[in-house]
């Protein structure tokens, strides 16, 4: 009984082993027949029978199923992710093959990720890079254009996972280039060494040279920190850019994104110490005087926001928001002096006190007359200006002015 038993088990066995063979072979015919939905078929037919495989089939099972999916560059994207993923269980055998493969597929795939690119289509550009990296990992290159290009269409999670991936692996994106002078043009030209000996050799470039060039690290770790910002995780991106400023301390634009980050999470003190450090770098730049400006309006300190308001100016003398801004420091003073007003009583004392107090708010409001002015020349549909301007018009009495901006008002409104 045993005997039959054991009899049966092994005629079991050899009928599943011939049945794997069977599909195995009818999807390699099928392959070489560039039939692939045959082979996918059979091998689908195969899979059921997995379980019972020796690791010599599983590994021909993996490799055709592979070879199926790519279907000579016809499969869909999905299709190449799973043919690279079955390539990739592929253990011991196939070697040989499984790399003339890899290399068709990269060029095949690189072909296609650069017409899209040229097309502009820099969604389906950035998956064949992906792909031409995964088939071709010594090619990092690709996984860096794929990551630029994800941003480009604004896939920010998968380009963060993208440059992630390059960061883990201390990606820097340093070659040498080799470079020679167009007699021609007098312009330097990047070119490969020898097309750049062979120029030489024939007198029509001189000066030949090599060099390294700039580390993309920099730029990776900076669009980590700036994807991190765009999603709002604050956290994340501080870390990160502490990362990206770590590798480029001079880059001004990595100081203000860090400050805008700490602006975000109310961080006041943190973005004004950025926003100086910012302004020791680039002392000519109007904006960031602007800024300080605003953050010493909003702490209350008035002198020293209106001396950086007034050195936007003097640096940009169109800066218009520095205009309404001064503006409304100088009409802030109103405030103390209507407060002091309502305070008042109805002696003889109070009465020489009211006229004085008003005198002054007049003086507030004539003050405050050319910035508005100026604001308005700058951009003649700035509507706040012009609102502001009107009304102080109003209160001076000066009834033609008045009417003239209200007019102006009337009509920015309804273009608004």
């Amino acid at each position: 009984m045993k005997k039959q038993i054991i009899l049966a088990l092994a005629i079991c066995l050899s009928v599943f082993s011939f049945a794997q063979k069977k599909e195995l072979k009818a999807a390699e015919k099928a392959i070489k027949g560039v039939n692939f939905s045959e082979a996918k078929a059979a091998l689908n037919q195969a899979k059921a029978l997995m379980g019972a495989m020796d690791e010599k089939s599983k590994a021909k099972y993996y490799y055709l199923l592979g070879k199926a999916l790519y279907a000579n560059g016809s499969g869909t994207s999905d299709d190449i992710d799973s043919a690279i993923e079955n390539l990739e269980k592929v253990k011991g055998a196939y070697k040989t093959e499984i790399a003339e493969l890899k290399q068709t597929m990269t060029n095949g795939i690189l072909a296609k990720g650069n017409e899209a690119y040229e097309a502009k289509d820099f969604a389906k550009a950035s998956k064949h890079f992906e792909h031409a990296y995964r088939t071709s990992a010594k090619d990092t290159l690709f996984l860096y254009y794929a990551a630029a290009t994800a941003v480009n269409v604004q896939e920010y999670d998968r380009a963060l996972q993208l440059y992630e991936e390059l960061k883990s692996m201390n990606y820097t994106g340093i070659t040498k280039e080799y470079f020679a002078t167009n007699k021609e043009t007098g312009e330097e030209e990047v070119i490969d060494e020898q097309t750049r000996d062979i120029y030489v050799k024939a007198k029509s470039h001189i000066n030949p040279g090599e060099r390294l060039t700039d580390s993309r690290k920099p730029e990776i770790v900076k669009n980590i920190a700036l994807i991190y910002v765009n999603q709002g995780d604050n956290e994340k991106a501080l870390k990160a850019m502490k990362d990206a400023r770590a590798e480029s301390p001079d880059d001004i634009n990595l100081i203000l994104s860090e400050a805008n980050v700490h602006f975000k999470m109310g961080n006041t003190e943190n973005f004004k110490t950025l926003l100086v450090k910012a302004t020791e770098m680039d002392p000519d730049n109007a904006e960031l005087r602007y800024n300080l400006g605003v953050i010493a309006s909003d702490s209350g300190e008035v002198e020293e926001a209106k001396a950086y308001y007034n050195k936007a100016i003097e640096l940009d003398p169109n800066y218009i928001n520095a205009y309404i801004n001064m503006a409304a420091l100088v009409l802030g003073q109103e405030e103390a002096l209507i407060e002091e007003m309502n305070g008042l009583g109805s002696s003889k004392a109070d009465d020489k006190r009211y006229d004085e107090l008003r005198e002054e708010r007049q003086e507030v409001y004539k003050s405050a007359v050319p910035l508005l002015t100026k604001a308005l020349e700058i951009n003649p549909k700035s509507i706040n200006a012009a609102k502001t301007l009107m009304n102080i018009y109003s209160v001076l009495g000066e009834t033609d002015k008045y009417k003239s901006l209200k007019e102006t008002v009337d009509t920015l409104e309804v273009e608004n």
